[in-house]
């Protein structure tokens, strides 16, 4: 299954009001070791710190008013638990958010400040959709996946409209790479405005369920594991309907960064360009400097998030082995 170019155009129209259209600007330190002009999609500007907020607005305000006065539920890693917790906030709606034990403190507790019911299931977003599904069937409550759903890989394709609008000349963009929600729905936008554009997608070495999935030529399961990329982690759904095909389709290619990479990626971030990312954020820096990823022109690189632990963040700046990450999850 697919989503249509029109649902992106319609989802910018509908969540215009509620999101920020955050800002697009060069990394002139990056731009100068790799010869050619890199700008970041500064996305972790948004109002909840990540761009979840685009595809959980535009989901909630695509609901019934029935399925809005059921409530809304839904696994997450952090980011889109707040971003739903935020805009079912703002619609009146009540929100359960389902996490495993490996969501960071500090993303539970941003949910919770939102008014959102907290479930702790398990060690893996797996565990938490099995809460998800039990709350939809025994309570009615209304699902708003994290990623494989419609209204909100549309709500994350508006982030394309912006890339190029604000960059016509790009011919390279590096995405984060999770469940595809995000990357499909900028893919979309992408390929339909410039087709001959190059889309990467970046995640980690830990646990890439997606990357395992397309190697397979089938959904497959992967043991989620701690790393820096928090927000990255989790499968992608053995019955995914919508970003398992739409990332094969169009995405060009899908590159691994390994922790290391990551947290220095995180430091030329903070160091060079003033921005605190959280792991997940900044594998686009990563990939491009550890000269994973070859540019011959002009090049775009999305800034998913900022929702780290200061703590852990205040560590990796500090020069900390990133192998400790799972250590300190729990200071």
């Amino acid at each position: 299954m697919t989503i249509d170019f029109a649902e992106i155009l319609l989802a910018r129209q509908r969540i215009s009001a509620s999101v920020l259209r955050t800002p697009q600007r060069e990394a002139r330190a990056l731009s100068a070791r790799l010869g050619v002009p890199v700008q970041l999609k500064c996305e972790h500007h948004q109002t909840t710190g990540s761009f979840k907020l685009r595809g959980a607005t535009n989901a909630v305000l695509s609901l019934t008013r029935a399925q809005r006065d059921a409530g809304v539920v839904a696994a997450s890693t952090g980011n889109h638990g707040r971003a739903l917790a935020h805009a079912a906030a703002a619609a009146g709606t009540k929100a359960v958010i389902c996490m495993s034990r490996l969501v960071p403190d500090n993303k539970v507790q941003a949910i919770e400040a939102l008014g959102a019911e907290i479930r702790i299931v398990g060690n893996s977003q797996d565990d938490a959709q099995v809460e998800v599904d039990r709350l939809a069937s025994e309570a009615g409550m209304t699902p708003v996946p994290p990623f494989d759903h419609a209204a909100v890989i549309a709500g994350q394709g508006t982030l394309g409209l912006e890339m190029l609008e604000d960059a016509p000349h790009t011919t390279t963009v590096l995405v984060p790479l999770s469940g595809g929600g995000l990357l499909a729905g900028v893919a979309l936008a992408l390929r339909t405005l410039k087709p001959a554009i190059r889309i990467i997608g970046v995640t980690m070495e830990n646990g890439a369920a997606m990357q395992a999935s397309l190697a397979a030529g089938a959904p497959v399961m992967v043991e989620e594991v701690p790393t820096l990329a928090d927000s990255l982690g989790g499968g992608i759904g053995l019955a995914n309907q919508y970003t398992f095909s739409m990332v094969r389709d169009l995405v060009d290619e899908v590159v691994l960064v390994s922790e290391v990479e990551i947290a220095q990626a995180m430091r030329a971030a903070y160091f060079e360009e003033g921005e605190v990312l959280e792991g997940a954020a900044a594998v686009g820096i990563a990939a491009l400097d550890a000269g994973k990823v070859t540019l011959a022109g002009p090049a775009v690189v999305l800034l998913s998030g900022k929702n780290i632990d200061m703590k852990l963040h205040r560590r990796i700046m500090a020069g900390e082995n990133p192998d400790l990450a799972a250590e300190a999850r729990h200071d």
